[in-house]
């Protein structure tokens, strides 16, 4: 029996999608995508007389009917999901089901737009004496979010942040993490569609980056990210390449 194959098919760029990848995705007899997030050129990859569905248009009983009969009648089918599904992929349910009917799945990663946008932005979310944490979240709409993880607390670490589905509700997270402890010098820039053509980015801070999403008419497809290394001041070294650090490959200098 065939196996279900969840792909990340990347952040939007095409040629972001990882070898292996396109290469489950070239053989694939049937291919549900997420065509309300995904574009559109990744489905050139597949053969052409492959099944396509967009799961956008789709309840997730019927992609369920579609994958188990898909399987069981022979076909190879292909879950392809925009990024990584890894971060509000939906993608629990599914397997949960597939493991109730006996069907075998495996995942390749994608590149998540988490990975395109910092590298749109040219920025490293890591820096020594600055911040060595990234808080990956999303603020509270028709999902609900745990109390204890709410922006506003998650806000008190004052580390980096990058946040999902808040660009709809861009006014509410700007004051929750003014209220959880960012000043509002704070840098924040927004990317929409990262690595797509269409990409745009905005820069600003706390202070005036409601007004700048605004003034563009970005409304969703953005990740927002904040925290000082987007614009530091002055930062330590890292120790990796310090020629008086001693590691594993090479003893410091004296």
């Amino acid at each position: 029996m065939n196996k279900v194959v969840f792909i990340g098919a990347g952040s939007g760029d095409p040629e972001l999608i990882t070898l292996k990848g396109k290469k489950w995705l070239e053989q694939a007899d049937i291919v549900i995508y997420t065509g309300s997030l995904l574009n559109p050129e990744y489905l050139k990859y597949c053969k052409k007389d492959a099944e396509l569905y967009d799961s956008a248009k789709m309840g997730l009983p019927e992609m369920l009917k579609i994958m188990v009969q898909g399987v069981k009648t022979g076909k190879q089918v292909v879950r392809l999901h925009d990024g990584d599904p890894s971060f509000y992929g939906a993608i629990q349910e599914v397997m949960t089901t597939l493991d109730k009917e006996g069907i075998e799945y495996f995942r390749i990663p994608g590149i998540s737009c988490l990975l395109g946008g910092a590298a749109t932005l040219n920025r490293e979310l890591t820096l020594p004496n600055i911040s060595q944490t990234v808080i990956i979240t999303r603020p509270e709409g028709r999902t609900p979010v745990p109390a204890a993880e709410s922006i506003e607390k998650l806000a008190a670490h004052q580390a980096t942040m990058v946040i999902f589905l808040g660009t709809p509700h861009i006014a509410r997270v700007v004051e929750d993490l003014q209220k959880g402890g960012y000043s509002k010098d704070t840098p924040c820039q927004v990317v929409y569609k990262a690595t797509w053509p269409e990409q745009k980015i905005v820069k600003g801070t706390l202070a005036d980056i409601v007004a700048k999403v605004k003034a563009v008419g970005i409304t969703e497809t953005a990740l927002i990210f904040v925290g000082k290394v987007l614009d530091p001041e002055a930062y330590d070294l890292s120790k990796l390449y310090d020629p008086k650090f001693t590691t594993a490959f090479r003893k410091g200098e004296e």
